[in-house]
């Protein structure tokens, strides 16, 4: 078991997360998704997050993410969207035409621990190919 720990806590906090665009819209394409990968990474670096795996579909995002339990996953993610939010509409007008907000307000989240971490890894990876 790999654990992570700060100050005050040791521990191994996984998340499988997925969440959508309003009205679940394809607007994850044309160049918008390889900015929001870009854009993921760097938040998760900024942040001392640990991404797992990640992959973008045209209509939702799938993360497999480590995060401090003392951030907490629901900071963390409203974090993850409102940044890409406000930075993928700007650098995308279009986005900004098609939808009143990027993402929806809801998104699922599944500790990681019931399934293996190389099932939902591999899951996540396979995304694409289903």
């Amino acid at each position: 078991m790999d654990y992570k720990s700060n100050c005050n806590v040791v521990y191994s906090c996984k998340y499988h997360v997925v969440w959508c665009p309003k009205y679940r819209r394809k607007v994850l394409v044309n160049g918008v998704d390889e900015r929001l990968k870009s854009l993921i990474q760097e938040i998760c670096v900024g942040r001392s997050f640990t991404l797992i795996e990640m992959e973008v579909m045209p209509d939702h995002v799938h993360l497999l993410i480590e995060v401090d339990p003392q951030f907490g996953i629901h900071r963390a993610i409203k974090l993850i969207k409102g940044t890409t939010s406000r930075v993928l509409r700007q650098e995308f007008p279009w986005l900004r035409s098609r939808l009143p907000s990027l993402w929806t307000n809801s998104y699922f989240v599944s500790t990681v621990g019931g399934a293996r971490l190389s099932t939902i890894k591999k899951y996540i990876e396979n995304q694409k190919t289903v």
